[in-house]
């Protein structure tokens, strides 16, 4: 079963990952890359570097960052493949364990959400 984590926090926090966090992070990576579970990953770009695209009143309307203030920001995403949801939430435990010991002060959550199916994968004949 596939699975990505959103990792979402609060839209004021402005604190980015410490040296160590980074490197406990890239440890946790290793092991997961190793494993044959973690897929891939990325930490996002500030929103105001970025742009919306969205329907309105059957139109296109394109944004440019920055954004409105919003309660949430989507700082990064993983995609694992394990066995089921119960391995999915200790994974991202795992994960967020990180954040209480190298970041304190930060909050955030970690969605964890089953992919239902991939059109890429389907296209490439997997």
């Amino acid at each position: 079963m596939r699975f990505m984590f959103i990792i979402k926090t609060d839209g004021q926090q402005t604190m980015g990952p410490s040296p160590e966090m980074m490197e406990a992070m890239h440890t946790l990576a290793q092991r997961e890359v190793a494993a044959g579970r973690m897929i891939g990953d990325g930490g996002l770009m500030p929103r105001d570097a970025g742009a919306e695209v969205a329907v309105r009143k059957r139109k296109l309307v394109v944004t440019d960052g920055p954004f409105a203030e919003t309660k949430e920001v989507i700082g990064g995403y993983a995609v694992f493949e394990l066995p089921d949801m119960a391995a999915a939430i200790q994974s991202a435990r795992d994960f967020m364990d990180l954040h209480v010991a190298h970041m304190p002060g930060w909050e955030g959550t970690c969605e964890v959400r089953q992919v239902a199916g991939s059109q890429v994968e389907l296209l490439r004949g997997g």
